[in-house]
């Protein structure tokens, strides 16, 4: 980018405030086109991973000079990321196995995302504990952000054995099922399990958009399918 461009002899883990809004913009367009995706580790209430201190404050910073720079690219941001982190790492070199160090590296990753190495040390924190649940279900999102569709219902699943009722997991199963794989039978069951055992559910409104929504697109599909005449 521009501004590193004209510090090439320096380093440093503080982004403009052009930089972070624009990687605002691109986390929020993201976001929205992945859908409804809940964090493992966020309240019940929260939808999706939020985006850094710095990320929301250019969010709500004005625009002024935003059109005057380009968007970041992934490489862009997989290099903001890496000095975000930078920090995380080098303590890790001396206590490999803190699980709270390892998934802060892992969202930092996760936010810019780079799902790949976001899932490595997510991998490596679930190696060291692996019955953390919001971990877990944080890794499977990006599992699915990457494609292995099948990889995050696995993990997701594997959630269950430890928690049966974790409303992010139940809500992320029906939510992959939906969009991943065309499961409308399977998600609305996955839903309705989780309002079932989670009756204070404080989305339950938008669970049940989902599933009404979800019954809906299947009922026009096979309804477009019958032969006419």
């Amino acid at each position: 980018m521009e501004a590193e461009s004209k510090q090439s002899g320096t380093t440093t883990t503080n982004w403009t405030a052009t930089q972070t809004y624009a990687m605002a913009a691109v986390c929020l367009v993201i976001g929205v086109l992945v859908g409804y995706l809940v964090r493992g580790s966020a309240k019940p209430a929260a939808q999706a991973s939020p985006a850094s201190a710095e990320m929301q404050q250019a969010a709500t910073a004005p625009p002024s000079s935003v059109g005057q720079q380009k968007m970041p690219t992934l490489d862009d941001m997989k290099r903001m990321a890496d000095k975000q982190a930078e920090p995380l790492v080098a303590k890790l070199k001396t206590d490999p196995k803190n699980v709270d160090l390892l998934n802060k590296i892992a969202l930092t990753y996760k936010a810019a995302h780079q799902f790949k190495e976001a899932i490595s040390y997510f991998q490596k924190a679930l190696d060291v504990d692996p019955k953390n649940v919001a971990i877990r279900t944080d890794m499977a999102s990006c599992m699915y952000y990457t494609g292995d569709v099948d990889g995050a219902l696995t993990q997701l699943d594997k959630s269950l054995t430890y928690d049966p009722k974790h409303p992010g997991t139940l809500m992320n199963i029906g939510i992959i099922k939906w969009q991943g794989k065309n499961d409308v039978n399977g998600a609305v069951a996955s839903w309705e399990k989780l309002l079932k055992l989670n009756p204070n559910f404080p989305q339950k409104a938008v669970i049940e958009h989902m599933i009404a929504e979800a019954k809906q697109q299947k009922a026009t599909a096979q309804s477009s399918n019958q032969p006419k005449g």
